[in-house]
This record gives structure tokens, sequence and C-alpha cells, in this order.
């Protein structure tokens, strides 16, 4: 146990509270102070519109910060621009200062803003009407429009607005499907705004990277050409809509770019290399983009502590394979059936004699609900950042109840916060939250992008939220607006957190991480290559805005032959009735999310990702609503439906998932290999197969099984990209691994490399699944696999292949440095083990670890 942090005087005044003045001090594993920063201003930008800064000041800003203005300058000179600063710096500032700009000028100019939330489009409208309220003269018309915004709202939208704030999945859906009832916005784009930048990773990143570059590709084929540029085309207008009579075929040559194609601003958490990203997303060369990243806003002192809750000293390991402690219910041992993020890639985890720590830690949950309630007993403002929704509902309930004792209606002042509320709930929660009405929200990472919640006092982040782009922008919430702020990371019994509260360096002076995803991917491209086509046939000149033009016609190639499209003289063409644009998943939730809805009464009371239903929603699944438990009468997956009983429980139930891995040679990538001497280390396409095949009925809180129930669930396959190494028997059993060791040795070092990963890709564990055998058909030999829960891969599987080195010497020291004998959720259980946990021998892991990375080279094979 390390040393407990010596309190300083100067420490914010709420860490006595989390400490209980002193009782709980042993909790604190490292406690850091971020001193506060003065903020720097310069004056208005001459260009700037007189009528948008009077707004400004009106609003109580005199002057601009200095990397606002650098920003707002860089766009206005048509430049792209990277914005990557603290949370709470202004960012909205430096792009609607340039936008509105243009919108009040001269020429007719309009402006698309896209964010990754329908919550936070609503937020940024509000601030935004409130600053054109106060502005003198013709008033820039601005409004939301989405996929619940009414038919007669979206014609004036269409027609009228010159600001529209959307989000990625209409843009891609509706509006470029639906271009010509568009044609007047495409026609005087000047600015694209992307919100919260650093959200669009991995699949869902490399969709939105792909679907801006249909977006610029229609602004240029609707924006007025030149004289030069028609030639040859009689009749023709000035404009890229085809004339009367000519046809878009006729057009072919005259889709050049104009000189004044749409400038984009990606406004992002810090992260690592945000001018690398951004022109990746967007779709252009590095060199094009303008990073702003020196923070001129002020900010308040920050007091950081890392938190590590205490060992249940009285646990019996006689009940870990049935019962467990009643404070227990943290999500690592009650695997959450109702977060759509977090897909069962690894199933559900049962713990076992043979895995149970000699003295388990406090769940995560039950610690952050008693800091929670502490903190709103005092007063305090808190957030609490779950990792799951059941986490937020049980950090939220736990909460109350312990503040029900205290004082009349204090528990009133505790609400919980998360995805599958419907929309008018989370205004109501965030509004509650603004007024002060409610004091402590447990939430899941929905209230982690930019919604305007300021006036925090604190933040809690149960369990390590994936990335530390993602924990800083977390605590980024503490202290908005230059108010001294504290924040807690609350470790979880997992292998990374432990790591991490016993490595502040890791924490607080590592590199953070670049944003990761690959419009490359075959299974993204495809699609959108489809969806352009049908918007506007695409030409051979268009295929360098969708990346290396060899590599998107190998795509077409595909295509055409499977009939998706036809090959003409002029170009590629979509030729079916159905929209293209459909057969693009953008967030890799499986297809259309599954509605719950409650039986009796039609009431819908969220939803579930469609790849997450066979497991979360099935027939006699407890599915749990702010604090009501409801059972599933029946799931249709047909008609994506999911009806439920309201019903008082007390079981919870956990269902059981089976899976195989094949490497697909054939596959959307070619297998690339490398030795270390005897070890082998692939990277490539994999096809996962999986099949939800029962479920488990375990009372609550002892987790007694009550009985176990088959389901017919169709299998479901998952083509995607994996990294693996594989380890010749001679090479196990002169590291002392016997045969009755290897597989418990691949399975725990699977399960902690799996938990470690995270350290060096912007993912977390649930982004990724794993295999282990102890002969592989594939490789003929023992095989760890780890691979990207998406389809066609996310990146994260080729960034564990890139630094295969470091990735295992970290897994190597995790399970190195855990006290446990035979093996813990800290350090080689999962989470989300089909197997229950068995077979797992850390002391086998170690010595097969030592073997492997005794032929690692000296360094990482890559470094960034």
């Amino acid at each position: 146990m390390p040393a407990v942090p010596a309190l300083e005087p100067e420490q914010h005044p709420l860490l006595d509270v989390l400490t209980a003045h002193g009782a709980r001090a042993d909790r604190l594993t490292h406690v850091r102070t971020f001193p506060a920063r003065a903020g720097v201003t310069t004056d208005w930008p001459a260009w700037a519109d007189p009528g948008v800064v009077d707004g400004y000041r009106a609003l109580g800003v005199d002057r601009p910060w200095a990397h606002q203005v650098e920003a707002a300058d860089a766009a206005r000179s048509g430049r792209h621009v990277a914005l990557a600063t603290s949370t709470g710096s202004g960012k909205s500032l430096a792009f609607w200062l340039p936008a509105l700009t243009a919108v009040r000028g001269a020429e007719p100019a309009t402006v698309l803003y896209l964010s990754p939330t329908k919550a936070l489009a609503a937020d940024q409208l509000a601030g935004l009407e409130r600053l054109v309220a106060e502005m003198p003269g013709p008033r820039p018309r601005v409004a939301t429009c989405d996929g619940d915004t009414p038919t007669e709202e979206r014609r004036w939208v269409t027609e009228h607005a010159d600001v529209v704030l959307t989000n990625p999945d209409f843009l891609h859906f509706s509006m470029l499907p639906g271009h010509r009832r568009w044609a007047r916005l495409l026609r005087g784009l000047r600015y694209v705004v992307v919100d919260e930048g650093h959200a669009y990773r991995g699949v869902f990143g490399a969709h939105v990277s792909l679907v801006l570059r249909r977006l610029t590709r229609l602004a240029a084929h609707y924006r007025p050409l030149s004289d030069a540029q028609f030639t040859g085309v009689s009749g023709a207008s000035d404009s890229r809509e085809a004339p009367p009579g000519v046809s878009d075929a006729q057009l072919t040559g005259v889709r050049s770019r104009s000189d004044r194609s749409p400038v984009f601003v990606v406004a992002s958490a810090t992260t690592a290399e945000p001018a690398a990203s951004t022109a990746r997303l967007v779709g252009v060369a590095p060199e094009e983009v303008v990073a702003v990243t020196a923070d001129a806003s002020p900010a308040g002192r920050r007091t950081f502590a890392l938190w590590q809750p205490p060992e249940v000293a009285a646990f019996d390991r006689s009940r870990a394979t049935g019962e467990t402690p009643t404070h227990d219910d943290d999500p690592w041992a009650l695997p959450d059936p109702l977060d759509a993020t977090h897909t069962a890639h690894e199933a559900e985890a049962v713990l076992t004699t043979r895995g149970a720590a000699e003295h388990p830690r406090r769940s995560a949950t039950a610690e952050a609900a008693d800091l929670l309630a502490d903190l709103t007993a005092h007063g305090a403002r808190t957030l609490a950042f779950t990792r799951s929704r059941r986490g937020a509902e049980s950090v939220a309930q736990q909460a109350r109840d312990h503040l029900r004792p205290v004082a009349a209606g204090l528990e009133s002042r505790v609400a919980s916060y998360r995805g599958g509320y419907l929309p008018e709930e989370r205004r109501e929660l965030e509004q509650a939250l603004r007024t002060g009405e409610l004091r402590g929200l447990a939430t899941t990472n929905a209230l982690e992008l930019g919604v305007d919640i300021s006036g925090l006092d604190a933040v809690l982040v149960a369990g390590w939220p994936g990335t530390r782009v993602s924990l800083w922008q977390q605590a980024g919430r503490a202290g908005r607006a230059g108010a001294e702020g504290l924040v807690a990371f609350v470790a979880r019994e997992d292998p990374l957190d432990t790591y991490l509260v016993t490595h502040p360096e890791a924490v607080f002076d590592a590199a953070l991480e670049a944003t990761v995803f690959d419009p490359a991917n075959p299974h993204v491209l495809a699609p959108q290559l489809c969806a352009a086509a049908q918007e506007v046939p695409l030409r051979a000149e268009d295929l360098a805005a969708f990346g290396d033009p060899r590599a998107v016609r190998e795509v077409l190639d595909v295509l055409v032959a499977r009939g998706a499209l036809r090959r003409r003289p002029s170009g590629w063409y979509w030729t079916h009735a159905q929209p293209a644009s459909s057969m693009a998943d953008l967030r890799g939730s499986g297809g259309r999310p599954v509605r719950v809805v409650e039986a009796t009464t039609g009431r819908m009371l969220g939803t579930v990702d469609a790849g997450s239903a066979d497991g979360q929603v099935h027939d006699g699944a407890v599915y749990v609503h702010q604090g009501a438990t409801f059972v599933v009468d029946h799931l249709d997956l047909a008609d994506h439906v999911a009806l439920v009983v309201r019903k008082d429980v007390e079981h919870g139930t956990w269902s059981h998932e089976v899976m195989e891995i094949a490497i697909d040679e054939e596959g959307h990538r070619p297998v690339e290999g490398r030795d270390w001497g005897p070890v082998r280390w692939g990277l490539g396409p994999v096809e996962v197969t999986s099949q939800v095949v029962s479920f488990q009925r375990r009372r609550l809180p002892d987790m007694q099984v009550l009985g176990t129930e088959a389901l017919d669930l169709p299998s479901r396959t998952l083509a995607t990209t994996a990294v693996w190494w594989s380890v010749p028997g001679f090479v196990l059993r002169a590291a002392g691994v016997s045969p009755d060791e290897t597989p418990g040795a691949l399975h725990a070092a699977e399960h902690a490399s799996i938990g470690l990963l995270p350290l060096l890709a912007t993912c977390d564990r649930w982004d990724l699944g794993g295999v282990s055998t102890e002969v592989h058909p594939d490789t003929g030999e023992a095989t760890v696999f780890v691979y990207d829960a998406y389809p066609g891969g996310a990146g994260f599987a080729e960034r564990g292949y890139e630094l295969g080195a470091r990735w295992l010497r970290a897994t190597r020291d995790a399970i190195a440095a855990c006290a446990c004998a035979e093996g813990c959720p800290a350090c080689v259980q999962s989470p989300k083990c089909g197997s229950d946990n068995a077979p797992l021998d850390k002391s086998a892991a170690l010595r097969l670890l030592d073997a492997v990375l005794s032929h690692a080279p000296a360094e990482p094979t890559i470094v960034r």
C-alpha cells in the first residue's frame, strides 16, 4: 500500500469531506494540485461584424481570449482549424465569431454545425439564440434540425435558416440523400463546425470522416461556376445543379473544386496531434490545418485525487462462487444489461473460488455513492461519472438511501442521467442541475460532452473512462468558469484502474492519446461510396476525396461485382430503389436500436443498441429504468422492440454467450506478421462468431443462482481486425508452463492485455474482445487474440500490434504488481469472461509473458 499523501493546508476544502476528516485518508493514493491560470485577452478582430461583437459584449464578453481570436482569424482567412483547448475555454466564440460575421456579410453565406449528440446541439442553440437576441440590425436565422424535427419546421429550416445545428446521423441519413431540398444551404455553405471532435473515433469517426467528404463534394456540386468551368455545357445556369435538360452525366469534368470550399472548424478536447486528426477527419492534408492549442482562458485551481477503495476484510472466500458482499454491485461484478455501449464481446463475469482475491476491494460504485452523498450533504454540486448505465442508476439510488436519514427531502437532490432516457427527461435533469435544484447527478459519459453545465464544485470519476482525453474532459466539469474544483478518480477492481492509481505519472504526466479512426476501412468505405454515388454519380476525379484512389477503385470494383453499383463510362451509379444511406451503421451499433416499450401502456422507456439487445433485453431479462424494475415479456428482433412488464423482482439476469474466432486470409486487408524469435505476431482480418445461448437468474444481492434458461437467438458474425501472438510449445515448456497450466496462463494473459491496451490506444476494454486457445487451428500453436469489437476494425488492434512490446510489458508489470496470490479482478479476471473466469493461472501467465518478452525488441516498433 503506498504511503498516505499528506493533506496540505491549501488543498481544496472538500478534500476533507472525501477523507471524512482523515478517517478515509488511507484510500488516497495520490493528490495533485494544479495551480490557477490567469486569462489572456486581446482586442476584437477588425474584420468582426460590429453587431456580433455588440451581442457578445451585451452578454458580458468585453474582450475575447487570445486563443479564440487566433482560431477565428485562421478560419476567417480560409484555413481549416483544429481548436483543441480545455473544457470551458470558450471554444464556441472562436467559431461563431467568423461564422456569424459571414452570415451578416454582403454575400449570402450559410453555416452548418455538427455535434455528436442532439443534447449538445440543443444546448448550443440556446446559447446562440441568446447571442442573436442581443445583436442590433438583421439577425441571423438559426435552428436545429434532426430526426425529431416536425415536417413543417424542417421545411422552414431548408428554406430560411442561415445557421443549421444538427448531428452526423441526420446529415448522413437525411440531408445529404435529400440534398436537392438543401440546395440553398449547400450553395452558400461557408463554415462547417464539428464540435467535440475527439468523440469521432473508431468506426464512428471513420464513418463521419467520409460523411464530411460527401458534404464537401455536394457543396462543390451546388457552388456557382465560372464560365470557364461550364465550357461545353450550353444552357447552364450559374449553379452546380444540372440545368433543365442537362443530366448529371453531361456535367462530367465541371466538378472542380471552387476557391471557396467550406472551412472546417473542429473543436475538441485537448488531444495529441489535433491537426493530423482534423486533417484525416475532413479529408485534407495536415498542412492545410491550423492547430490552436494554447489555452488563454482562466482556470481555477484544481485538486485531483486518486482514490482506491479499501479491501473488504470480512470477505468470505467460500461465498465467492455464488454470493458476494451485499455492498458489491459494481458493474465489474454485475455486467451491465442496460448499457448499449458495453456489448458483451467476452460475455459476463462470475467470480470463482480459484480466481477470487483474498480480500477484494469495495466496489467503485458503492464508494462513489458514499462520496456523492457526503458531498451533497455538505452542499457541493457534484457530478459522478460511472462506466455504465446500471452504475449510474446504482450510485444515484445508494446516495439517495444514504441521504434519506440525514435531512427530510435531501435525497430528492440526487438523480441519475444516462443514455436511453427520453430527450425530455434529459433536458429536465440538465436544467435542474443548472439551477441548483439538483446537487448531485450520477451519470454515464452522456454528460462528458460540452453541454453547458457550469458552477460545479466536484467531479467523481468511478472507473477509468477509457482515455486520458475523456478523463480530463470529465474533470473539466469541476470548477468551470475559473472557479476552484475538486476531482477524484475512484478505481475499480480492474487491472488498468489498479495500475493507474498506483502509477500517478501514467495519469498526470503521460501524453494524451491521438484520436484513432480509419476512413480506409472497406467495411466503412463501401457503404459510404454507395451513398455518395446515389447523391451524385461518382467520377474518377472524385475518388481521391475518399482516400487512396487505387484502394477506392478496388472497393468500387467489388461493389460493381456484387451488383451494388453499376459502372458506366461516365462513372459509378446507384440504381436501386432503396436509399444507399441505410447500408451504413454510423455508430457501429449493429443496426436499428431496439425500443423498450411497456406492454400495458405503450410507453417507451428507452432504447438499446441492436448489437446489445440479445444479451440485454432477451425474453425474461430484467430491465431497470429510474430505479424501477421491468421484466422483458418478448423481444421482437424483426420489429426491433422489446415489450416489458412492470414487476418488482429480487433477482437480476445475466446472459451467456459462446464464440469462436477464425483468421480470414481473404479478408478486407492482408494478414501482416513479424517474428520475435520463435514468437509469431499477426495482424489481420478475422471472423468472430457469437451467440447468446442462455441466461441465469441470480438473487440480489447475494448472487445465488436461481436457475438457468436456454435461449433461441440467432448467431452473429463479426468481420473485424485482430492482433494475435502465438507461442510454440517448446517456449512454453522452457518457461516452466506445463500443458495443464497452459490454458490458464493464456487466458489470464488475454484478460490482462485487454485491460491494458487502453493505456496505448483511444479505446476502453469494452471496445475490445479476446479469445485464447491452447492450439488454434489457424496458427497451430498456443495463441492469444485481441480484436476490435466493430465491423472491419477500428484501429485499436493495429495500435497493439505497433506497440506490442510496450503493451505486453505493461501487462506483465500490472499482473506482477498485484498483491493477490492466484489472480483477481485487479489483475487477470475479466468483467466479461464467457467461461466464468476459469481457468486462470496468474503465476503461469507471468512466466509466459516473461518468456515472450525475452524475445521482444529493445524498443517499441513504432513510437508516437
